[in-house]
């Protein structure tokens, strides 16, 4: 138990499979969610203030992640009813930063049993053995595991660099490009690097239209309008 407590999957592998009971009904994973990508997230507990304010931003984003073609999917480890209860709590009763009147409509997963927890090792001992952590894991339509983001139980995730990082993938796979540090939807992109010396002498000669090279390494280029258009976020 130990050790699957402190397995993690890994960028790159497939997610692992589970069937759970969750606030929109039961589900398969991935099989349910062919052709989407997925924001899998867990959080340490209903009825707590974070977790509530987490819970709040990704119902009020929960239509901007559905335009790029994404799936929310939360966990914790307390019971369905306990669930039902806190969405409702959250929809009737309380408002912050704006938000009031949010309604959770993603599936929250039941997982007493720390099964799904476990699985994806969410549950991080010396930060808690009963709650799991603040963990994203990005799933993409092929359900390969593409990032993983985690956060302790005091610290409430940035929504901006959830949405930029799920932007920032689906540009990769879209374009074929790598992105630099601190990458926002609308900056330049890294071009892929000569693979040949011919090529880098082509490069170097004559550089493709709208190419900047800061070497024969790295060099970037603007995402057209209509790419940007193409990717929703011009």
């Amino acid at each position: 138990m130990e050790n699957q407590t402190h397995s993690v999957p890994r960028i790159g592998e497939k997610a692992p499979a589970f069937t759970a009971s969750t606030t929109q009904g039961p589900i398969r994973f991935p099989d349910d969610f062919k052709g989407k990508w997925v924001l899998l997230f867990s959080h340490p507990a209903d009825f707590t203030p974070v977790c509530t304010s987490e819970f709040m931003t990704f119902g009020a984003m929960s239509r901007d992640f559905e335009r790029l073609g994404c799936q929310l999917i939360g966990l914790s480890v307390d019971s369905l009813s306990s669930h039902l209860a806190w969405l409702h709590t959250i929809r009737e009763r309380i408002e912050f930063n704006g938000m009031k009147n949010v309604d959770v409509r993603f599936p929250l997963i039941d997982d007493v049993s720390m099964h799904v927890a476990t699985l994806y090792g969410m549950i991080h001992p010396g930060e808690s053995g009963t709650k799991a952590v603040r963990a994203v894991f990005f799933i993409d339509p092929d359900a390969v595991i593409r990032a993983i983001i985690y956060y302790p139980l005091a610290l409430g995730r940035n929504f901006d660099e959830l949405r930029r990082v799920l932007v920032g993938l689906q540009t990769i796979d879209r374009f074929h490009v790598s992105l630099p540090a601190d990458w926002r939807p609308g900056d330049e992109v890294v071009v892929p690097s000569p693979g040949t010396m011919d090529a880098l002498d082509r490069q170097e000669e004559h550089p493709a239209d709208g190419v900047t090279c800061h070497d024969w390494f790295f060099c970037t280029r603007k995402l057209t309008e209509e790419e940007q258009q193409e990717m929703a976020i011009g």
